[in-house]
């Protein structure tokens, strides 16, 4: 994504995900399988300083809204396996990113010679 706009739609995304996965169920699985979604997509699509800046995001609402529910952070179990997903969500996502767009070799035809013209014809008045 260019433009600097991927970590600001990768936060609203998580806003998302962590609302969604609220509305889904009470497990804190749902929210992390969601924004573990939204890490990955946004390694996969901005680069890698706004996807991690989006990957501490999600870690900062899965462990302040979804295992802490009161807002603030938790540094517990669950909060460390939460920033280990994340965290190899970002390489995975990277990576991919890079693997997909590496160079194919290209094959460039040889340059075609320009069509021979016919002579343009005299303009002659029939009569």
């Amino acid at each position: 994504m260019s433009g600097g706009f991927g970590f600001p739609f990768g936060c609203a995304a998580a806003v998302v995900a962590v609302i969604a996965a609220a509305l889904a169920g009470p497990s804190p699985w749902y929210a992390l399988v969601t924004l573990g979604l939204v890490v990955l997509a946004a390694a996969y699509r901005t680069s890698l300083f706004a996807a991690a800046g989006v990957a501490a995001v999600a870690w900062a609402l899965d462990s302040g809204f979804v295992l802490g529910r009161a807002g603030e952070l938790t540094f517990s179990p669950a909060a460390a396996v939460a920033a280990l997903v994340f965290a190899a969500l970002l390489a995975f996502g990277f990576a991919a990113r890079l693997i997909s767009r590496a160079p194919v070799p290209v094959r460039v035809p040889a340059p075609r010679r320009p069509a021979d013209a016919p002579a343009p014809r005299s303009l002659t008045t029939a009569g």
